[in-house]
């Protein structure tokens, strides 16, 4: 069966979203994603990629609250990124209402440095970008000099 990036339940979705809500509480409960998981996560809970904005909040929400491998931040990266470009109508298309969706849940708790890779990564692989990504990774540079002149 085919899967939505609206979202649109399907039998499809309901096996993936089990398989993601155990691999967030497996994680979540450990506190740590490990290289396994993050091969686990690649092969076997997200293997087609991420098909909807819950699967894409359910790994935002985790980066953000466990502590990772070095291999969870290039695979979640580009997990989203391909999410964003290429799952959502129009291909390499990045619309206002997905832009301000996506830059609102990277900013949720303040930007981190996978969030702003993940902004400029979305920059260079669409052919087009809504201006609010742009806004984001100029707040976030902003916030970064102020950073260094308060230190």
């Amino acid at each position: 069966m085919t899967r939505h990036a609206d979202g649109g339940p399907e039998e499809g979705d309901k096996m993936v979203r089990q398989k993601l809500q155990y691999f967030v509480g497996n994680v979540t409960e450990k506190k740590f994603i490990s290289a396994s998981d993050v091969k686990l996560l690649q092969c076997h809970v997200l293997e087609g990629g991420v098909f909807n904005r819950h699967e894409a909040e359910a790994l935002l929400a985790l980066d953000r609250s466990v502590d990772a491998d070095e291999s969870w931040a290039p695979v979640y990266s580009s997990l989203i990124v391909n999410f964003v470009v290429r799952r959502t109508l129009p291909s390499g298309t990045v619309t206002a209402d997905d832009a301000l969706w996506l830059t609102s849940a990277l900013d949720l708790a303040g930007p981190t440095e996978t969030s702003i890779n993940i902004a400029y990564a979305i920059l260079d692989e669409a052919q087009h970008v809504d201006i609010a990504v742009l806004d984001f990774i100029m707040r976030c540079r902003q916030q970064a000099r102020l950073q260094k002149l308060a230190a």
